[in-house]
């Protein structure tokens, strides 16, 4: 089998409030005008499907907010988001993993991300055989191509994929290639879904 995972709250935790309450504070907007006027729109999609830089990224956002913020202070609010990885997932993956199981990362994220948790949390890249990262592809959750060229790559049928995702959206557009598919909807969600699994059975060939 083919294991999936999304990245954020799926392995890590993470939570945008944190990133716009740095923001406010380093750039004295009010939170509240922050958190109404922050959009996931086009800016966003471009900049996780690598069309523009990170640069360009935050003079947008900053323009789209009415921030002032210097790079740097940029990045640090951006980079705020991540709370830890839950460590129950990446267990899960390694077992899977030991027990001879594909076991990939696929995540809508960007280059100033990845500056990041891969540091600080080198356990992610780790605990997976590959990472498929929008910003390396060109395509993002939730693109039908981006799942078909995920199972092309990993030369596996559909059937024989399982993906986890906190979104119902990409949930569901994994469900539509003909993938096995998961919703994420809270920490037992996966602990859940391998509670009866046994680890110790070898991989059929």
């Amino acid at each position: 089998m083919l294991y999936i995972f999304d990245m954020g709250n799926v392995i890590i935790d993470i939570d945008f409030n944190r990133v716009f309450a740095v923001w406010s504070k380093l750039s004295g907007v009010p939170l509240a005008s922050i958190k109404k006027n922050f959009t996931a729109g086009e800016v966003f999609k471009l900049h996780e499907r690598g069309n523009i830089t990170d640069i360009e990224f935050a003079e947008e956002i900053n323009s789209e907010l009415g921030m002032n913020l210097s790079f740097e202070q940029f990045a640090e609010g951006w980079q705020a988001i991540f709370i830890a990885v839950r460590p129950e997932v990446i267990d899960i993956m390694n077992k899977l993993r030991e027990q001879g199981h594909r076991v990939v990362v696929l995540s809508n994220t960007n280059r100033l991300h990845h500056d990041y948790w891969p540091e600080h949390y080198p356990e992610i890249a780790a605990s997976a055989d590959f990472l498929y990262l929008s910003q390396d592809l060109g395509m993002r959750k939730p693109d039908p191509e981006l799942f078909k060229y995920v199972l092309e790559s990993e030369d596996v049928e559909a059937q024989d994929a399982i993906f986890f995702d906190d979104l119902q959206t990409n949930v569901d557009v994994a469900l539509s290639v003909g993938m096995k598919a998961v919703h994420v909807v809270d920490k037992n969600t996966i602990i859940d879904y391998f509670k009866d699994y046994d680890f110790s059975l070898p991989v059929e060939e």
